[in-house]
């Protein structure tokens, strides 16, 4: 007896190549940040927010939800514990860097440039979280997408060693966070809290006043102590 039954064929689903359009806008973004960084300042006054506003038209276009920017309020009161997480890291920071002799204060303590600075900080999550990291995920696995990620934001702040460092370190850890909480500020907030440790805890013989790019080798020590400063295109 012939069987009319026929087993049905398994065909095996190709996977999606990478998106023209994705890898162009990762590319691009990057390469734009990079260039505007090692320009002149000058340059980097006319270029700079071209560079950086570009990706967050790229960003709202698709017209986005608060929750998917990570700008949702609801998440915020479950990512609260890392603030008074960084607040107690930065302490700790503080006191080795008081007993090994290399604590310094701030070169612009005031409020205008503390909260400059921390609105910085925060545009810099905005970029990684809600411009690069959506992008990379598309292509990558989650933790591959992270690592790349982490990378991208290091290499920025060459060749700023410490904060290349550091930045490495920060971007796994923003990025796993992010993707837990979904709370820009909180994050943002964080790293502004770390950066502005990190600013008095580390020498500025090393550090050229958390500069970055061509900046960084246009730093000149003034007075005899260290100190250290904010900056917007030229630090992190």
């Amino acid at each position: 007896m012939v069987s009319t039954t026929s087993t049905p064929a398994v065909f095996s689903v190709p996977r999606p190549q990478p998106s023209i359009r994705t890898l162009a806008e990762l590319s691009l973004g990057f390469i734009a940040i990079m260039i505007v960084l090692w320009l002149p300042t000058h340059e980097q006054l006319i270029f700079g927010p071209v560079a950086l506003l570009i990706p967050a038209a790229l960003v709202l276009f698709n017209r986005p939800s608060a929750h998917e920017l990570g700008l949702g309020w609801r998440p915020l009161l479950s990512s609260l514990w890392i603030l008074p997480a960084a607040v107690a890291l930065s302490a700790i920071g503080i006191f080795l860097a008081q007993g090994a002799g290399i604590f310094h204060g701030l070169d612009k303590p005031d409020l205008a440039h503390v909260s400059g600075y921390v609105m910085w900080t925060i545009y810099q999550q905005f970029l990684l979280q809600d411009y690069f990291m959506p992008r990379l995920t598309r292509l990558l696995s989650t933790d591959a997408a992270i690592a790349v990620a982490a990378v991208l934001f290091s290499a920025a702040h060459l060749p700023n060693v410490p904060l290349t460092i550091a930045t490495l370190l920060w971007g796994v850890v923003s990025c796993v966070l992010f993707r837990r909480y979904r709370s820009l500020y909180v994050i943002g907030v964080a790293q502004g809290i770390l950066g502005l440790c990190f600013a008095m805890c580390v020498p500025d013989v090393f550090l050229h006043h958390m500069r970055v790019g061509l900046g960084y080798f246009h730093y000149h020590p003034v007075g005899a102590g260290p100190s250290a400063a904010f900056h917007g295109m030229s630090g992190k």
